[in-house]
C-alpha cells in the first residue's frame, strides 16, 4: 500500500507532512518547523511519529526536531553533509542511500542551490517526493547558497522522475509564483488555468500542495528554462538551459 501523506500548515507559510505506512503503523514527519501542529495531527490520527527526515539546516524547517524527537523517540534522518548545522541524526544520508519508512522505501536525492546541503526524499511505489525548498510549487528556491548551474542540476533530477509524482513543497508561495510564472510565460493555457484554481483554493484556505510533477512541467517557469518558446520569450533564444534558468531566477529575485 503507498504511504497516505498529510499536509501540515506550520508557522506563517510553512508546511511539514506526514507520510504513514498503514501496515505497519511507521509514520514519517518531514521537516518540522514547529512542534504542536504536528503532534496535533498526530493524535487527531492515532498515529506516533517514528521518523523524522530533515531536507534542509533551515530554522525554519528544522525548529522543532528535538522537540518532537525527545517527545516520540523518532529516529533523526538528514544529510551526512549538513550534520554540522543540523540537530544530532540518528542516520546520516547521502545520494542514493536508501530510507525506510515501514515497508515504503525511499531515495535520498542530494538537491543543492537552496542550501548546499539540502537533500529531497522520493519515494517511488507511493510517487511522492519531498522537496522542501529546492522544486518549490510553480517555483524553486532562492538560492541562499548554491550557484545556478547546482540549482539546474538539481531541478533536472527532480524533473526526471515520473509525472504522476506528487511534489510536496516546504512554503505556501504558490500564488505568489504563479504571479511571476505568468509574467515570463503568459500564453501559458495550463499555468492560467492553474492560476484560477489556486486562487480558489486559497479563497477557501486550503493548501495548494501537494501537486503533480507533470503540472510543475506544463507551469513551473524553471521546469520549462529547455523550452524553445520560454527561451525566446526572455531574449534567451538558442541558449544552453542552465542559462536561461539562471536568467530566470535573477528575474525572480527582481519581481
Amino acid at each position: 500500500m503507498p504511504l497516505e501523506i498529510v499536509t501540515i500548515p506550520c508557522l506563517a507559510d510553512n508546511y511539514a507532512y506526514l507520510a504513514h505506512d498503514a501496515a505497519t503503523g511507521t509514520t514519517g514527519v518531514i521537516d518540522v518547523p514547529e512542534v504542536t501542529p504536528i503532534l496535533n495531527a498526530l493524535a487527531a490520527r492515532g498515529w506516533k511519529a517514528s521518523h523524522i527526515l530533515i531536507t534542509h539546516h533551515h530554522d525554519d524547517h528544522i525548529a522543532g526536531v528535538e522537540t518532537l524527537a525527545t517527545a516520540t523517540g523518532a529516529r533523526v534522518i538528514g544529510a551526512a553533509a549538513d550534520a554540522h548545522r543540523l540537530p544530532p541524526l540518528d542516520e546520516a544520508v547521502a545520494e542514493g542511500d536508501s530510507v525506510l519508512l515501514g515497508m515504503g522505501a525511499g531515495r535520498v536525492i542530494e538537491v543543492p542551490g537552496h542550501t548546499v546541503g539540502h537533500i529531497a526524499f522520493h519515494f517511488p511505489d507511493s510517487a511522492v517526493v519531498f522537496t522542501a525548498d529546492s522544486l518549490m510549487s510553480c517555483g524553486c528556491g532562492r538560492l541562499f547558497e548554491g550557484t545556478p548551474d547546482q540549482m539546474w542540476e538539481s531541478l533536472t533530477k527532480l524533473a526526471a522522475l515520473p509525472d504522476e509524482t506528487l511534489v510536496c513543497s516546504g512554503h505556501e508561495y504558490t500564488q505568489s509564483n504563479i504571479r511571476f510564472a505568468l509574467s515570463v510565460d503568459p500564453e501559458n493555457a495550463a499555468l492560467k488555468a492553474r492560476a484560477a484554481r489556486v486562487a480558489a483554493l486559497r479563497a477557501r484556505g486550503e493548501a495548494t500542495v501537494p501537486v503533480t510533477l507533470a503540472e510543475e512541467k506544463a507551469t513551473n517557469p524553471f521546469l520549462r528554462a529547455t523550452d524553445p518558446g520560454m527561451k525566446a520569450r526572455v531574449g534567451l533564444a538558442g541558449a544552453p538551459d542552465a542559462k536561461v534558468f539562471a536568467h530566470l531566477r535573477a528575474l525572480k529575485d527582481r519581481f
